[in-house]
Parts: C-alpha cells; sequence; structure tokens
C-alpha cells in the first residue's frame, strides 16, 4: 500500500530505497557517524501511489473510540516508539531498517491530512554507539599495534552514562529522522522536555502552544526526554493519583502529550505483540485483543523490556491513563519483520492488531470467548448419540416452518433497508430475499440430513489387525471448529448449521449486514434447537464489529473456513486467511459445450435452465461453447432467439465475432462470471477444441456437454478436469440439495479433502484408534518375539435407510 519508486530492479517499497541510500552515505558500522547535510537527498517524488482515505477527520475530542473500527476517524495521533523498536538487537545503534518504515507509514498519515506526533527513544542508544566509537579511536595507535587485531577487538570498553550517551546521540537522532521525513516533503522539529516541564504552568502553555503551532504548519513534532539532564528514574513514581502523570519513561510522556494535547489515539509500538494475559512465551499466554479498565488484576506482568525503562506495567498504567483523559490507546508490536512495515497504518485503518484500550464492554461475548464456545459445544455435540443429534436437526426443520411468518417479517426489513440503502444489486437482492417456498424446501433439505446423518460421525472406515490382539481402527470425526462466512443469503444459515450439527462440528457464522434482521431469528432458532440436548452454544453468530480479516487470523480457534458468496469476497477470504484451510471455489466460470450431434429438442431446454433459472447462482452457465458446424443452422437461431426472448445480454468471444459481419459487444474476458443475464458465447471445432477451452479459461466447477453421441459425451467427461461434469444436465444440478446431500456449505473446487457440492461428508475428518495390550515396537524388532500381520478386518456395514 506505501508508495513505490522505480529502480533498475523493478519496484521497491520507498523506505527500502530511502534506507539503502542512507546506508550508503552513512554506512552502517560502529566507526559511521551521521551529519545532518549530508541527507538532502535530491530526486523527485510522485504521491500518486499513496492511498488517501477518504472519511471525514474533523473530530470533537471527548470520549475515546469504542471501537477499532472508529480509529479511522482519528485525526490527531500520537505514535510512541519504544527503545526495542528504535535500537538494534545488540542495543548499541539504531534500526534503520524499522525507523525508514515508521517514518514511511508517519508519512503517509499525514498526507492524509491528519495531525501526526512522534515520541521516540533511541538518543541514548545512537550516542552509545557514537561513544564507543571515539573511545575506540582515543586508544593509543601504539598499544593497537602491540597488541594485535584480536586483542584489539577485545578491549575493555568502560560502561558510558547513559545520560553522556544521550547527549552525544539526540543530534544525530534528529538529524536522521529529517533526513527522512525530509522525502516525503515533510518538516519535522524536535522538542526535549523533562518532568518539570510539566509541573510548571507556564512551560506547560508553552509547549502547548509550541505543538498546536507546528501541527497548524502541517510539522511533524518528534518529541523526546531530555535524558541529557533528567534525574534517575525512582521506582513506581510514574503514576501519581488521577489528574497528574510524572514523566518517568518515554510511556509517560506519550500518554501526557497524548491528553494534554487532546489527541484521538496514542499508538505505543513495542517488541511485543500486545499485552497478554501473562508473561509473553509462557504455557497458555493469551494476547488480550481488546483490554477495559478494571481488568488489570486478570493479568500478570512479566519483566520488562530488553532496552528502555519502561515494562509492560508502565505501558498499561499509561495507556489507561491516557484513556481515562479521552485518548484512545493501541500497543502494538513494532519490530516483527512481517508486519513492522504497516502495523501503523493497519491500526488507524481499523485492524485487528495489537492490543486495543476501550472503556466500552461489548454486550456479548468476544469473538474467541465465541470460538472456545463453539469448539467446548462441538465436542459436546459430537460425544451425543446420533439419534439426538439427528432430533435436533428435525427440530430445527419444523421451527423454519412454524415461525414461518417471524421469520418473513424480518427478512422483509432487511429488504426494505436495503432498497433504501440501494446498495444492493439486482442478483444480491435475489439471494437475500426468503419466501414460504424456500422456506419449505430448507425444511425438506434439513430433514434430509438428519437422516442421513445416522452414523455419519464415528463411522469405521478401515480396521486392521496390526499382531495378535493389536487392532487398528480408522474412524471419522469432525474437524473442529468452521467459520462460514456469507453475504446475502440469510438460507445458508440453517443449511450450514444442520450440516454442522449432523457432523459434530463447533460452528461460527458471519453474516452480511443487510441480512442481520434475517440471521438474528435464525440464528435464535437454530439456538432453540440446540438446547434440545443441552449443546446451545456449539453454533455462535459473529455480531461484533471483527472484520472478516482479522477472523481469518484466528488459527487457534478455527479449523477450517468456508466462503460463501461472490468470487471477490472468496478470494479475499484465501488471501486472508492465515495458517487456516479454506474450502470454496473462487469463481463459478461454467461452461456447456453444444456439440454437432446434439438433439435440438433438448438444447434450448438446457440453455435456458442453466443461464435463465437462476442467474445469480454460481452454478449458472456464464459461457456457451457452440460447435462451428452449427453457425447458421435452425438449431442456432433457436439459441439465439430464446437468449432474446429472455432478455440474456450475448458477448461474442473472439472466434464468434470474427464469424460475423454485425456481431454483438464483443467480450471483454473469457474469464467473466457474469452473475446476471448475461452470457458469453464462442465457436470451438471440436470436443477436444472445447476441452481445452475450458481448462483455459474455466473455473473448475461445473463444465456440460449436450451430444447425443456417447462416445463423444464419454470423452467429455473422462477429460474435462472440473469438480462437476454434466452429459446432457443443467449446470444447476450442481448443488448439494438436487445431488442429495440434503444442503451444501459450498460447493469446492479444491483438489484436497472435498471436492463439488460439500455436504455432511465433507466436514468430516478421520481419526485412528488403536488397541492393544501392553504392546511395545521392541517386541516386533528382528530378534523379537511378534510379527507384523497387517490383516484387512471387515468394516461394519453402513447404514442407508
Amino acid at each position: 500500500m506505501l508508495s513505490h519508486i522505480i529502480s533498475s530492479s523493478g519496484f521497491r517499497p520507498f523506505s527500502q530505497c530511502l534506507l539503502s541510500r542512507i546506508r550508503s552515505t552513512v554506512g552502517s558500522g560502529p566507526d559511521c557517524l551521521i551529519q545532518q547535510s549530508a541527507f538532502r537527498l535530491k530526486f523527485s517524488r510522485s504521491w500518486s501511489n499513496i492511498p488517501f482515505i477518504t472519511v471525514p477527520l474533523i473530530r470533537t475530542h471527548g470520549k475515546p473510540f469504542a471501537h477499532r473500527s472508529e480509529l479511522k476517524h482519528a485525526k490527531r495521533i500520537v505514535v510512541k516508539l519504544g527503545s526495542a523498536v528504535v535500537t538494534r538487537g545488540d542495543e548499541c545503534g539504531l534500526a534503520l531498517g524499522r525507523l525508514a518504515s515508521i517514518v514511511e507509514q508517519v508519512s503517509v498519515l499525514q498526507n492524509q491530512g491528519r495531525e501526526m506526533i512522534l515520541v521516540t527513544s533511541g538518543a541514548v542508544a545512537f550516542g552509545k554507539q557514537r561513544l564507543r566509537h571515539e573511545i575506540l579511536l582515543s586508544q593509543s595507535v601504539r598499544q593497537a599495534l602491540h597488541s594485535g587485531q584480536n586483542q584489539l577487538s577485545e578491549m575493555a570498553i568502560p560502561v558510558l552514562e547513559a545520560r553522556a550517551c544521550a547527549a552525544a546521540g539526540q543530534s544525530g537522532l534528529m538529524a536522521l529522522y529529517e533526513a527522512m521525513f525530509t522525502q516525503y516533503s515533510i518538516c519535522a522539529a524536535q522538542i526535549l522536555v523533562t518532568n518539570l516541564d510539566f509541573h510548571d504552568e507556564q512551560k506547560r502553555r508553552n509547549l502547548n502552544g509550541t505543538l498546536h503551532e507546528l501541527l497548524r504548519m502541517n510539522i511533524v513534532p518528534i518529541v523526546n526526554t531530555n535524558d541529557a539532564v533528567v534525574p534517575p528514574a525512582e521506582p513506581n513514581s510514574d503514576l501519581q493519583g488521577v489528574n497528574v502523570i510524572s514523566v518517568k519513561d518515554n510511556d509517560s510522556l506519550a500518554a501526557r502529550l497524548a491528553v494534554e494535547m487532546k489527541t484521538d489515539l496514542l499508538i505505543v509500538l513495542s517488541d511485543v505483540e500486545g499485552l497478554f494475559d501473562r508473561p509473553p512465551g509462557s504455557d497458555d499466554s493469551k494476547l488480550i485483543d481488546i483490554f477495559y479498565p478494571g481488568d488489570q488484576q486478570s493479568v500478570t506482568f512479566g519483566t520488562k523490556s530488553r532496552v528502555g525503562l519502561g515494562g509492560m506495567e508502565a505501558k498499561v498504567k499509561a495507556a489507561l491513563w491516557a484513556l481515562q483523559g479521552g485518548t484512545s490507546v493501541v500497543i502494538a508490536n513494532g519490530t516483527h519483520p512481517k508486519v513492522s512495515g504497516h502495523v501503523i497504518t493497519d491500526i488507524v485503518e481499523g485492524k485487528k492488531v495489537g492490543t486495543f484500550f476501550s472503556e466500552v464492554k461489548p454486550a456479548g461475548p468476544t469473538v474467541e470467548q465465541q470460538g472456545e464456545m463453539a469448539r467446548s459445544g462441538g465436542r459436546t455435540l459430537a460425544t451425543l448419540m446420533p439419534e439426538q443429534r439427528a432430533e435436533i436437526i428435525y427440530r430445527l426443520a419444523d421451527l423454519l416452518t412454524d415461525k414461518r411468518e417471524e421469520i418473513l417479517l424480518a427478512n422483509k426489513k432487511d429488504l426494505e433497508e436495503a432498497e433504501v440503502k440501494g446498495r444492493l444489486a439486482s442478483p444480491l437482492l435475489k439471494r437475500l430475499s426468503l419466501s414460504t417456498s424456500k422456506l419449505n424446501s430448507l425444511a425438506i433439505g434439513l430433514r434430509q440430513i438428519a437422516a442421513s446423518s445416522q452414523d455419519s460421525v464415528g463411522r469405521v472406515l478401515r480396521r486392521t489387525r496390526i499382531a495378535k490382539d493389536l487392532e487398528l481402527e480408522q474412524i471419522t470425526v469432525p474437524i473442529g471448529v468452521l467459520l462460514v462466512i456469507f453475504e446475502s443469503r440469510p438460507d445458508c444459515l440453517p443449511q450450514v448449521a444442520a450440516l454442522a450439527i449432523a457432523s459434530g462440528n463447533g460452528l461460527l457464522l458471519k453474516g452480511g449486514k443487510e441480512a442481520a434482521h434475517s440471521n438474528r431469528i435464525l440464528h435464535q432458532l437454530t439456538q432453540e434447537a440446540l438446547s434440545l440436548h443441552g449443546v446451545r452454544d456449539t453454533v455462535q453468530l459473529v455480531n461484533t464489529r471483527e472484520e472478516v480479516e482479522d477472523l481469518c487470523r484466528l488459527d487457534k480457534l478455527i479449523d477450517l473456513i468456508i466462503p460463501r458468496g461472490s468470487s471477490q469476497l472468496v478470494r479475499d477470504i484465501q488471501k486472508a486467511a492465515k495458517g487456516i484451510p479454506v474450502m470454496g471455489h473462487s469463481e463459478g466460470i461454467c461452461h456447456m459445450y453444444v456439440d454437432n450431434e446434439a438433439s435440438v429438442d433438448k438444447v434450448t431446454r438446457l440453455v435456458r435452465d442453466s443461464k435463465c433459472e437462476y442467474p445469480a447462482a454460481c452454478n449458472a452457465l456464464e459461457t456457451l461453447l457452440i460447435h462451428r458446424d452449427l453457425l447458421r443452422t435452425p438449431l442456432f437461431d433457436q439459441i439465439i432467439d430464446m437468449l432474446r426472448v429472455e432478455q440474456v445480454k450475448i458477448h461474442a468471444g473472439p472466434k464468434f465475432a470474427s464469424y460475423l459481419t454485425f456481431s454483438p459487444s464483443e467480450v471483454k474476458s473469457l474469464r467473466t462470471e457474469y452473475g446476471d443475464l448475461e452470457c458469453c458465447i464462442e465457436v470451438v471445432d471440436n470436443v477436444q477444441d472445447a476441452i481445452e477451452h475450458i481448462h483455459k479459461y474455466g473455473s473448475s466447477h461445473t463444465d456440460v456437454i449436450v451430444t447425443e453421441n456417447e462416445e463423444t459425451a464419454e470423452f467429455f467427461l473422462q477429460h474435462v478436469d472440473s469438480a462437476c461434469v454434466f452429459w446432457n444436465a443443467s449446470t444447476r444440478f450442481s448443488d448439494g440439495y438436487r445431488f442429495g446431500l440434503g444442503a451444501e456449505v459450498g460447493i469446492s473446487t479444491s483438489r484436497i479433502h472435498a471436492r463439488g457440492p460439500v455436504g455432511l461428508e465433507g466436514l468430516l475428518t478421520t481419526k485412528w484408534l488403536l488397541r492393544g495390550r501392553d504392546h511395545v515396537v521392541s517386541d516386533f524388532s528382528e530378534n523379537g518375539t511378534l510379527k507384523y500381520l497387517h490383516e484387512n478386518l471387515p468394516v461394519p456395514q453402513r447404514n442407508t435407510n
């Protein structure tokens, strides 16, 4: 997202280019000094690649933001860089790469119209590097020559006093910041403060006026404690009452500045991901997503950072003080190489990064708590008798018909709100709509699931006698916790819930805002059915302001993500998922090939049903492939006439357009999923040409051949590499309900685990059970007393009634 400049090797982040120029000027060894005049880099830049957020940035300071999603409205922001962020791992010198990236992010936000204030450490570390160099140079040259290079490198360097290091490092640190900000056409100004500056009323007013004037002139103030003159810190003196906070370290300085300047947001960057409920790295430690005042008792603090004065306890105290003063606070990791390049901008965009301090507790459980409840409930659900799980699903099916009026009333509210806002396209409005017939079909599908789920969990797939009295079984078990994300499809909720119940899985559901009323009542009915056997919490509806991208990062809570919605939604989720498998398809580009031996009577029926019956569905026809011998024949004319009657807009493929004098609009891409009454027509030479076209432009979803030649049909069926391949049947049959699966969680084009319409079987995995009698591996060694048998044993027959 950050700006790029062109280099000889292609595009590189600007911070990397800046860093390479700084290193070429400064160097990176301990003997390298920085001079302010050395950093006037002369080249022009364009800001066209920097994303400007079009959100109102005018905000009256008062209460802190209640939710992360509101952080994008922050106008005035303080960014505090901890010592561990600014310094290198050897605590001697600065981490130039991180600083360059941080400066770039601050510059991007500044150029969006925000007011940025930087509170930075680093002067001591920078001065330490400089003084070490001076000490080495001051050693006697003769002594150095006589002692030898090895002894020189091991020469003892006296302990350096921190104030002296700070005095030696301040000018160089500021010169570095000036050089970096200059490249973004931003001016920076240095302000050094001590605790006394905040206790003297006149000095406080002067400081406040200076900062406001700098911000008014679009200058970034860079603030630091004046460590050259500051007295040694007193233990536990950083917090003195409610209204006053002493400036003991840069954590308390940042909090004090944030409140004094009435800033909207304070970002505290450290070397840990945020606040944990116990010391990071310890067993069972968990990152706290949102921290509320009064939660200190639930946190065990560890040791302080490897460098700097403040530890996590100091950061929390400072953060709570700032929060009480009306400033929102986020504590996050500024050192992790994978996130430090965008951590600040991610926080401002409202992404789930670090620990967010809030005064407003949510009415319900957090999504992490919901995930734990779903896992616990799923494990209990899996231990129920098959008949009990079936009873829950039958009960849900009955509720869909019994509570029909309430469901349709809630759905009517969603439809009315969607029409007023005008944000949904016609295909999405159709998906959003529920009807009596839809509810009846849902109920029938749920009863099919209940009937087929009797022996789904715990079914024996394989039995093997490893040795005498040592038997192995492979059985089916639930996957764990499923996250299903769907948009504009409230009918998806009971379908997926029933499949999760039948397979013994916990379930998190994240529906679109446009279906909020429908989803709420359908979830209530699902939990009412689950209460029949005491597993109400197994299915959870995520109603918090969690972004989909944040949900996809909960790899410790979620075992499988199933997106149900547009191809863009699926692609976004596949990109955002971190360590969690995603089941689904990004596109439904379905083809129908009309062979030269196709039946005239069948073709128009199949094309009409595939394209016009429900054009918004992922299994609707998108590209019609016509054998070239059929052009200018009555059959071809009938197809075109039918599409015109159905008001289907036709796009001509390149080959088809070449045959026509006046052709329809030529298709922009042969890889297009229209999702509406639009269709591409292309010409192919034969069945092999059709197969090659499908493999090149298709999405491996559903593809059909229409022909009366059985040999040609079988060739097509065997050679097309898609999840569903049909002969003389509509593409719309690619559906879990129509396949007899009862319902589906989606259609997968993946080649691992499940493919095609994914029903109950696709939500199961396996585990191995080994039953022995004091068996040890050494008994099967060359000199052992036992031998492997590996005999296949009969498997209990599955109940198919």
